[in-house]
């Protein structure tokens, strides 16, 4: 299988947990989803050492635990130059495109070249 192609245009989606009130407990959960996958041995044994020598209770916890930081590494980068991207489109723009200099900044100008001068 290869690899995804990167899209210029990439919606953000956040996920969202969702709490669910348990009124005869009174207890807050929240809802749990599967993700299962297949990988070889040599992998898993892998994963489970590097799970072992970093510390984590099970090879579940480092896996969940290590693809959530880098997801959110992910994201963070790819908003970070979503952000830039438009930061610059507006900046350029504004310097392309701007008005022309109304009767305030014209005043304003002139009385700046009296002072130095």
């Amino acid at each position: 299988m290869g690899s995804l192609p990167l899209n210029s245009h990439i919606n953000t989606i956040q996920p969202i947990a969702i709490p669910i009130y348990n009124y005869a407990t009174k207890e807050l959960k929240q809802e749990k989803a599967r993700f299962d996958t297949r990988l070889s041995k040599e992998q898993k044994l892998f994963f489970e050492r590097a799970a072992r020598v970093g510390g984590y209770r099970s090879l579940t916890d480092f896996v969940v635990l290590t693809v959530q930081e880098k997801a959110k590494e992910i994201i963070s980068e790819k908003e970070q130059t979503i952000a830039s991207k438009r930061d610059s489109d507006i900046f350029f723009d504004a310097i392309t495109n701007s008005p022309k200099a109304n009767k305030n900044l014209i005043d304003a100008t002139n009385e700046y070249k009296a002072l130095l001068s």
